[in-house]
């Protein structure tokens, strides 16, 4: 956004935009930068910020139709790629997978049994443990649902040249707080 363009909230710019939030350089160093340089990081910034809340309001929009919260939709995912895997679900794979205690384990899976999502049976092979599955048509709903979300993500992935997802790695993983991987030689 052009910094002589008013905003409906009547501030002129981007409230990203550190000229605007960090006059005196106390945080952010723009020693080097011109206002070309600045004004794309700020697009950057932005475009983050869009993504971030589009994201939010699909997951949001995901949980609310199918009536579950986060943990439960981590969970349905879970069960989802062990499914597409071949692989038999246990209630002790899905409490390491989320990181949650035995007895969280047990309420989301009660959660999501009640609701109709998944369903408990003895497992094949381990008689003193369970094999979770997911419904078949909570399958097909959280396919349609977060799947299409997940295309349009690998599909804009996909677009991109390997040097320029080598550089949104980077990105990322530097937003993350996680220490790069060098690229490939």
């Amino acid at each position: 956004m052009e910094n002589d363009q008013r905003r409906d909230d009547g501030l002129a710019g981007s409230i990203l935009d550190p000229r605007l939030i960090d006059p005196h350089q106390q945080l952010v160093t723009r020693t080097g930068l011109g206002d070309g340089d600045v004004d794309q990081i700020v697009r950057v910034l932005e475009a983050l910020q869009g993504w971030r809340e589009a994201e939010q309001r699909a997951s949001e929009a995901s949980r609310k139709y199918m009536q579950l919260n986060e943990t439960d939709m981590k969970a349905l995912r879970f069960l989802m790629a062990a499914q597409n895997q071949n692989l038999v679900a246990t209630p002790g794979a899905l409490a390491a997978h989320l990181e949650i205690s035995t007895a969280a384990t047990t309420k989301v899976l009660d959660r999501l049994a009640h609701a109709g999502h998944i369903t408990r049976s003895p497992h094949p092979t381990d008689r003193r443990a369970l094999a979770i599955a997911i419904t078949p048509e909570t399958y097909t709903l959280a396919r349609e649902t977060v799947g299409r979300q997940h295309v349009r993500r690998f599909d804009a992935a996909a677009r991109l040249t390997p040097a320029e997802r080598e550089t949104v790695i980077r990105f990322l993983e530097d937003l993350g707080g996680k220490d790069p991987e060098p690229p490939p030689a």
